[in-house]
């Protein structure tokens, strides 16, 4: 019994020293979407958008709003607050 505990550890740990790792993620650009020059609007009502144009893709996230939880590098991200004013504007 010992015997085939150990062949089947043995196994195990070989056939793991075969498995390839993959290369680490490079790290994502957090102004991919432009985000970093659209700062000045965190604090401002949300109206403010209607005058706008924004790169797609872009989505403006309401509180309690689901959101997919993927992470695409080029889209803007626009979180506003219960009181309709920007708290967040983010790529992601």
């Amino acid at each position: 019994m010992k015997q085939r505990i150990l062949l089947a550890t043995g196994l195990a740990l070989g056939l793991s020293a075969c498995v390839e790792t993959p290369p680490p993620m490079p790290e994502p650009n957090p102004n991919a979407c432009g985000a970093a020059e659209l700062q000045f609007l965190v604090g401002q009502n949300r109206s403010v958008l209607a005058m706008m144009t924004l790169p797609a893709p872009v989505r403006v996230i309401e509180p309690g709003m689901a959101v997919t939880m993927d992470y695409v590098e080029s889209r803007l991200n626009i979180d506003l607050d219960a009181k309709g004013r920007i708290s967040r504007v983010y790529c992601g």
